[in-house]
């Protein structure tokens, strides 16, 4: 498999071909992160809800950092369920975040049962950039 930096015709002109990550994305591991997170602000959509805060001054994360949590409950399902709605809610995320999250927010994606598995790709996609839409226009 080649890179995304890598042309096709196997000669690379560094001024021509863009990097492999624009953007830094960073899990969220910490309890703390997640409660601070679910004091702001929120935007609920058919699939999934999105939880979002600005970071401060002070913490000792980069400003050009995108954080993003993802988080499903029992309510979910089983384990495999779950894993499998937290797999959709990774791939959207790292789909769209670099495109429409801004650097120096925390994102915390919940699932919704039985709809974030079963819910079409693309749309899950689009609930995903209404609610970012939502969440940075407030």
């Amino acid at each position: 498999m080649t890179p995304p930096e890598a042309p096709t015709n196997g000669i690379a002109v560094p001024e021509e071909t863009p990097p492999a990550v624009s953007v830094c994305l960073e899990v969220i591991k910490n309890r703390r992160d997640f409660l601070l997170a679910a004091r702001a602000r929120r935007q609920g959509t058919k699939a999934m809800m999105l939880q979002a805060r600005q970071r401060r001054e002070g913490e000792d994360v980069p400003d050009h950092v995108i954080r993003i949590g993802y988080t499903c409950s029992k309510k979910v399902g089983n384990a495999v369920a779950r894993n499998r709605a937290k797999r959709r809610l990774r791939e959207i995320a790292r789909l769209t975040l670099p495109q429409h999250g801004k650097p120096g927010w925390d994102y915390v994606l919940i699932g919704r049962a039985t709809e974030t598995a079963a819910r079409d790709f693309e749309a899950l996609q689009s609930d995903l950039r209404y609610a970012l839409g939502k969440i940075h226009s407030q």
